[in-house]
């Protein structure tokens, strides 16, 4: 009896034993599979913050490149006023020469007309060339439009109609919106400028919304670690 007692209890005993080798097996396989997953959102969550911070930088150079150029270029303009011009005179007084490149070490003339308009800035007396914007201000000092010049021909010929047309435009219609330099210093006013505060405000949109979703970025992978802190700091408080 004692023998067959003593192999009952040895066999509970290897059955307990392999049960709980069983149980240790599963827990070792549980406690790896929550090391995985632990580290593969501690990973997720590094590259989301990378993600963020590229993001950030990236709108800071974008603010940087826009501050030397457009930002730079609209701080810098005098034509800063809007108003009203009546015009006085529109002639288109005489062909002007334009080069184009032709080939390797070639370059062609063509013509455009050249057309001077002279306006009264907001019915004050005040007698100023009209100028279409910045570039045609700084490339030429009489006439409003300087078109690129093209050796396509009928491009040309389209250029130099649009041109007799707007001086037929502005002799009908004597009032056009435009800007003037209100400490009168240019005797120049434009039709409109290159850089306003529509382009202004679109050129600045793209950068803040890329800093703008970098910061939310990083804000949420703060906000679910610390939840996650906090539910493990709960659960060991309950056990």
């Amino acid at each position: 009896m004692f023998f067959v007692a003593g192999v009952r209890n040895a066999g509970e005993s290897g059955r307990g034993n392999e049960r709980r080798s069983i149980y240790q097996k599963f827990r070792e396989v549980d406690l790896l599979d929550k090391k995985k997953t632990v580290t593969a959102l501690q990973a997720g969550e590094d590259r989301a913050i990378l993600l963020g911070l590229g993001m950030i930088l990236s709108s800071f150079m974008m603010y940087f490149v826009l501050g030397i150029t457009i930002l730079r270029s609209y701080a810098e303009s005098v034509w800063t006023e809007e108003g009203v011009c009546v015009v006085l005179n529109s002639t288109v007084t005489a062909d002007m020469n334009c080069s184009y490149n032709c080939g390797s070490d070639c370059w062609s003339v063509s013509k455009y007309p050249c057309l001077q308009v002279y306006v009264s800035v907001n019915n004050t007396g005040r007698v100023c060339r009209l100028s279409h914007n910045e570039e045609t201000q700084d490339a030429s000092s009489e006439c409003v439009y300087v078109p690129r010049c093209q050796k396509d021909s009928m491009a040309m010929q389209a250029i130099k109609d649009m041109i007799v047309n707007i001086s037929l435009h502005l002799k009908v219609n004597k009032q056009v919106p435009c800007y003037y330099d209100p400490s009168e210093g240019q005797d120049t006013v434009l039709l409109t400028r290159i850089y306003n505060h529509s382009v202004v405000l679109h050129s600045l949109l793209w950068p803040s919304c890329m800093l703008l979703g970098g910061a939310l970025i990083i804000l949420m992978v703060k906000l679910t670690q610390y939840l996650s802190r906090l539910c493990e700091e709960i659960g060991k408080i309950k056990r």
